[in-house]
């Protein structure tokens, strides 16, 4: 990008609204940490720089407000901004770079069934046909018949498609694992390995390419934020990569720019606007200790949530169960119990930086709640999570 324009984050809770703000805007923009050096921000040459949450000795810093009145006279005639952001413009860009960065060689793509790979795939396809392989390893902790309907999607299309069952080794290296961080790491630098063998297989494919967003990347910490959590496709990447080159061309996207990509591309809206699911999966919507029993009483209790609210008009940004692994007495059957609470949690949101708790109507909660209290076996008490993004994850972790 030829114009940039850098927030610096000093805490401000709504920095990727800003950011969206900036780039609805026509303008590049990307967000570094309020403690980023001066030789960091002036590296990258901004044309401005905008001061979120705080106020520091930088010339041309703006104490501001973001309404976008202000924020279109500071961006066109203070910084004198071209306004030359434009998707399709990026698209075009992306598939050149791509196609002189790979020349004839071969891609592994890690293809998890979820927006941002797809997106991935589809731009892959149109940049170097024919050039990659899609691997989609199921962990084992999909959602209910999920690893069966990516495999049909994705089977179905001109693609090489290969699904890994890989769920008892995911398993048994999280066994015994409590903490939700180390469990999204050992996770993340699992699917690394997997691939690696995978690639081996092919006579070692030199590129690893993945649909890292740019979300993802503030997430997980570093240079262009505080920690959250890592994403399994960022903090959690081992510093070992028996690969040439690492291709995350989605990385400085957000969401609905990737979404918008995807819909360029002529991808269905199943697929497109296909609600998001962690990369670690159910492994961190189980609490505490992942097992095969919590995973299957997980699955069934998702999947009612997923079939009722996904015929809300219209649906939640995201909605899905968590195995709290907090037992509470019950009665069933005219007996005492001692089951597990299951969560339901739904949030509405443009891009899931923030996100605000879903109005599911009443008696849409008590029909869930319900069914899974009645129709899984081991589940007697269900709660409804009314947390928004911040402070609240949408994510339990």
């Amino acid at each position: 990008m030829k114009e940039l324009v850098v927030i610096l984050d000093f805490g401000y809770l709504q920095r990727e609204e800003l950011a969206r703000k900036v780039r609805a805007l026509n303008v590049y923009c990307e967000i570094l940490p309020g403690s980023a050096s001066r030789e960091v921000i002036m590296e990258k040459e901004p044309i401005g720089i905008i001061c979120a949450g705080g106020f520091i000795e930088l010339p041309g810093i703006p104490s501001m407000e973001y309404e976008e009145g202000k924020l279109r006279d500071f961006l066109f005639n203070v910084c004198k901004a071209k306004g030359d952001y434009n998707l399709q413009s990026f698209l075009q860009e992306m598939i050149t770079r791509i196609r002189e960065d790979v020349g004839d060689k071969k891609v592994l793509l890690a293809l998890s069934g979820g927006v941002d790979s797809s997106v991935l795939a589809a731009v892959l396809s149109k940049a170097i046909p024919g050039q990659t392989t899609c691997v989609f390893v199921d962990h084992g902790f999909m959602r209910k018949n999920e690893g069966d309907e990516i495999e049909a999607i994705f089977s179905a299309r001109e693609l090489d498609f290969v699904r890994v069952n890989a769920g008892e080794r995911f398993l048994a290296k999280i066994k015994g694992v409590t903490e939700p961080e180390e469990k999204r790491k050992i996770i993340g630098e699992e699917f690394v390995r997997v691939f690696e063998d995978e690639s081996k297989r092919y006579g070692r494919l030199p590129f690893f390419a993945q649909g890292t967003n740019y979300a993802d990347r503030i997430e997980s910490g570093g240079i262009h934020g505080e920690l959250i959590k890592s994403h399994h496709n960022v903090g959690g990447l081992p510093e070992r990569l028996d690969f040439d080159q690492l291709i995350e061309p989605l990385s400085t996207l957000f969401k609905n720019e990737v979404r918008e990509i995807g819909t360029m591309l002529g991808l269905p809206n199943e697929l497109v606007y296909r609600q998001p699911f962690p990369g670690p999966g159910l492994a961190i919507r189980v609490m505490g200790e992942v097992t095969t029993p919590k995973l299957e009483l997980l699955r069934e209790a998702d999947a009612i949530v997923r079939e009722v609210f996904g015929k809300l008009n219209p649906p939640p940004s995201q909605y899905f169960a968590v195995h709290t692994n907090t037992p509470t007495v019950g009665i069933k059957g005219g007996k005492r119990t001692y089951d597990p609470v299951i969560a339901i949690r739904a949030v509405t949101t443009v891009d899931f930086m923030t996100a605000s708790c879903t109005e599911i109507p009443y008696t849409v909660l008590q029909e869930v709640a319900g069914r899974i209290s009645s129709e899984v076996d081991g589940v007697s008490r269900v709660v409804y999570d009314l947390s928004s993004k911040p402070p609240g994850s949408v994510e339990w972790e």
